[in-house]
């Protein structure tokens, strides 16, 4: 829901709109930054559409989410008062990859964006045309109202 004026988390419509330069993510020719929670300089995660970094306590891991399935989410609704809490992603390998997740309306941008990012890499080429075909419709159906 608008405005999105989220304390750390933020999704992006291009690499140029990611505020944090530096910060480094050697982003490959083409690779997009979808979204990130980023709380401070030595404790965040960024979601690219080849790799998702989580820094915690100053220490890095970066993985690609190429056959990774979700594991859950932690208390992202903020029941315990938390404003942070981390997701779990099960690498193909079947190493875990947690990831910070600000709680409350922000938890569902990283949510759903590690969601879309795992469940795209499972469609077909055609199944993808489908989804943009009916995005596109959408999208031309809510600007003409």
């Amino acid at each position: 829901m608008k405005p999105y004026d989220f304390k750390w988390t933020k999704f992006y419509e291009s690499n140029i709109d990611f505020p944090y330069q530096g910060l480094s993510l050697n982003l490959i020719e083409d690779e997009l930054i979808i979204c990130s929670t980023l709380i401070d300089g030595e404790n965040y995660s960024i979601l690219t559409t080849q790799k998702f970094v989580t820094v915690e306590n100053g220490k890095e891991r970066a993985e690609s989410l190429s056959g990774a399935t979700d594991k859950g989410y932690g208390d992202f609704k903020g029941y315990k008062e938390d404003q942070v809490t981390f997701g779990l992603v099960e690498l193909e390998n079947g190493n875990e990859l947690k990831y910070f997740i600000e709680t409350g309306k922000a938890s569902m941008i990283m949510i759903h964006g590690v969601r879309t990012l795992i469940r795209t890499q499972k469609m077909t080429n055609q199944n993808v045309e489908n989804v943009t075909r009916v995005w596109n419709r959408q999208n031309e159906k809510n600007k003409n109202c």
